[in-house]
């Protein structure tokens, strides 16, 4: 089976970003979870990116994780009416490859496939 994605975006309302930060590091990561990143996207918006070990991993995590979501949606901010507070994409993962770092900080090298 392939490995899943999942993305998540937030945007938190003004004055909650420590809060919110402080929520996503105290999350535990259900099962079936390989890697969890939050990145900072804009002002007070952020994404969750979540690698899975499959779709069914996902899938049976998700009570847990809108049990997670209802714990801080009062600090969220409404993206628009029909997605909510949280705007979410996932499938399957179709490309995997890890750059070579020379050194830390530096950039990340690597060839151009043609």
């Amino acid at each position: 089976m392939a490995k899943f994605l999942s993305v998540v975006r937030f945007k938190v309302k003004p004055g909650n970003e420590q809060s919110f930060i402080d929520s996503m590091k105290k999350f535990s990561n259900p099962d079936g979870v390989i890697t969890r990143k939050v990145i900072k996207t804009g002002e007070r918006s952020y994404c969750s990116v979540v690698e899975w070990v499959d779709e069914n991993s996902l899938a049976n995590a998700r009570q847990q994780m809108i049990a997670y979501l209802d714990t801080i949606r009062d600090i969220l901010e409404e993206l628009s009416s029909e997605l909510g507070v949280t705007d979410p994409v996932s499938g399957p993962v179709i490309v995997d490859e890890q750059g070579n770092v020379v050194t830390p900080g530096s950039s990340i090298s690597g060839k151009i496939k043609t």
